[in-house]
């Protein structure tokens, strides 16, 4: 058991100069350069005009096989081929297909060498069944882009703590790639550039539901910079306990959630507090929960106050708010990449690129 709390740690290296203070990070934590020369990681090259791009349903079946259809014509669109998994739009219960089948299409995907990009079709449940039946060996040999998110949380972070893989938590192919979506899938993913994502509109006082669900705040102001890494908290809890979990030593964690009761996203805060992961990350960010407060709930605890009884006492910077997870509008996360969250500002620097020529 650690004597020592995170804000104590923090408050020991800051007095010995060697902590990033309120002028910003020293060397050589504000050097991108230093982020690539160090860092582990795996990545992909850039997507290009003429690469084959795969599509697979590594988990729930499809509702509405035409959303993924005209995915696959955008992209054809673009200037991208477009290749689908053999099981993408069948049918096993509410899976697309067996575990073995749908881990085949994505062990598939990663061993052709004409794919040079994977998007999932959509999330729903079913990704951390096929965690033990992936060809890791496969994917690192050939390292591509794979993206989405939800369900797919379980894939991106087991896949980059087996491998080392920078993932993509991003749109699937039935969202909306819409322009604001697409925009920034291409800074990422494509023009390998590392940039700065900018939080959402912050909290006013007078504000309805519907625009507090994704407004800015700050738990705990502050700069920290490290790994990213998360995606779904349901999902993510889910997946504790498991071979399939980074170390969250340092860790800058970023967490979204959908149609989660506010007692629930208690409960799952709480999970991750009793498992020691809480004690360990440098920042967080709580992206977005939507749907996750009710007009009748008023008069119970707000998700703010949640987020404020867990996240307070660690003393590590945390916000609330930026445009990634179940919303319209959503920003492609590079996880695996070393980045700088300022949570006063409400932003997540890139410190590296994503993708390597």
């Amino acid at each position: 058991m650690r004597s020592n709390s995170k804000a104590d740690r923090r408050n020991f290296l800051k007095k010995a100069g060697l902590a990033a203070g309120a002028l910003g990070f020293t060397q050589p934590y504000a050097n991108a350069a230093y982020f690539r020369a160090t860092s582990k990681n795996i990545k992909a090259a850039p997507l290009q005009e003429g690469n084959t791009i795969g599509i697979v349903a590594p988990g729930f079946t499809l509702p509405k096989p035409e959303l993924v259809r005209n995915f696959a014509a955008m992209l054809e669109e673009e200037g991208y081929k477009v290749k689908f998994g053999e099981h993408t739009f069948g049918k096993y219960g509410y899976f697309s297909g067996t575990d073995e089948q749908r881990a085949g299409d994505l062990n598939a995907m990663f061993a052709d060498p004409e794919v040079r990009g994977i998007v999932a079709a959509r999330g729903g449940w079913g990704g951390a069944r096929i965690l033990p039946l992936l060809d890791y060996e496969t994917i690192k040999a050939d390292p591509k882009v794979f993206i989405g998110y939800s369900d797919i949380t379980s894939l991106l972070l087991g896949i980059y703590q087996q491998t080392g893989l920078v993932t993509f938590h991003g749109p699937v192919g039935t969202s909306d790639w819409n322009r604001f979506s697409y925009k920034h899938y291409r800074k990422v993913i494509i023009k390998e550039k590392a940039y700065k994502l900018r939080g959402a509109k912050k909290l006013k006082k007078k504000t309805t539901l519907e625009e507090a669900e994704t407004a800015r705040y700050v738990i705990n102001e502050g700069k920290a910079a490290g790994t990213l890494v998360g995606g779904n908290l349901t999902v993510l809890c889910g997946m504790v306990g498991s071979t399939y979990l980074p170390d969250f030593t340092d860790k800058i964690l970023f967490l979204e959630d959908v149609g989660e009761a506010v007692y629930r996203i208690d409960r799952y805060l709480t999970h991750l507090k009793l498992a020691g992961i809480l004690e360990k990350i440098s920042g967080l960010v709580f992206a977005s929960c939507a749907s996750c407060e009710e007009e009748d709930d008023k008069d119970d605890f707000t998700l703010k106050q949640i987020l404020e009884f867990h996240l307070k006492p660690l003393g590590i910077p945390a916000f609330f708010g930026i445009l990634s997870g179940h919303l319209e509008e959503q920003y492609t996360l590079p996880l695996g990449v070393q980045v700088e969250i300022n949570s006063k500002r409400g932003n997540i620097k890139l410190l590296e690129e994503a993708v390597q020529a």
